[in-house]
């Protein structure tokens, strides 16, 4: 989970300004978290307090949200966000699939990751394409945290979610522009995951493609925290990024589930 974070905060500037390299400053002083950070926490925070009934991840999504209302939402989340009746709105975007990453380090099976994954995803993003997002993410995840090899974890993500992972990101990178589904931010991101060798050449391969820069690195760093050590220097400058009330709920989730 503090891998999705990190790369939120990092890609948070390159969102705007798209680097379109790998070579580019990891630490921009205008990086900043985003509504990605925020929705990730609340759903680490519905895991926290126990009771993880739908009802209860709305109210978690919405104390949070609220706390931070100008982290950056879609228009059709915020106007969720402010709803007194919240109901999903058949979104196939990658919001459903950036905040996952608390589901594939809680849950104890792959089929219980499918299914709280599709959980999660189906308060707001209830088309297909968006809850299969949120699914391929957070099994990834679970996957690599339990020490599955990359080539099987690309084989079961074709597999399962007809995904193209075959494609590398230098080839992906020449044409691609920004775009905010599912379709096509996640296998790009867990092809940015299949490439990295390090958490760092992670977040530079996630990031030089351009696009929807924050949210494409939140989800390869959520899986590639996973497989290799995030640098101290870059958790301490990013955890100075975030607010106290976000940080307390990171550090609560961070050491229960050892993440």
């Amino acid at each position: 989970m503090l891998g999705a974070i990190v790369g939120d905060i990092i890609g948070s500037y390159y969102e705007e300004f798209n680097a379109k390299s790998i070579e580019f400053d990891l630490f921009h002083p205008k990086s900043h978290y985003t509504d990605d950070s925020v929705m990730t926490l609340a759903v680490a925070k519905w895991i926290l307090e126990g009771e993880m009934t739908k009802a209860n991840l709305i109210r978690c999504m919405k104390i949070m949200g609220y706390r931070h209302l100008g982290a950056g939402y879609g228009r059709l989340f915020y106007c969720w966000l402010r709803s007194n009746t919240p109901m999903p709105y058949n979104s196939f975007g990658n919001g459903s699939a950036m905040r996952i990453s608390p589901i594939g380090i809680y849950a104890k099976s792959l089929r219980e990751t499918i299914d709280l994954a599709k959980t999660t995803a189906e308060v707001t993003h209830n088309h297909p394409e968006g809850i299969k997002g949120a699914q391929a993410i957070a099994a990834a995840i679970f996957m690599a945290r339990h020490k599955t090899s990359k080539s099987e974890i690309k084989e079961y993500i074709e597999r399962t979610f007809n995904y193209d992972l075959s494609r590398s990101i230098s080839n992906i990178r020449k044409d691609y522009s920004f775009n905010s589904s599912c379709q096509l931010t996640v296998p790009e991101s867990i092809i940015a995951y299949m490439e990295g060798d390090s958490f760092e050449q992670v977040i530079r391969l996630a990031i030089s493609l351009g696009g929807d820069s924050d949210t494409i690195a939140c989800m390869a760093g959520s899986i590639a925290a996973c497989t290799y050590d995030i640098p101290q220097n870059i958790i301490e400058w990013c955890e100075n990024k975030l607010p106290d009330d976000l940080k307390g709920v990171l550090t609560l989730f961070c050491q229960k589930y050892n993440c």
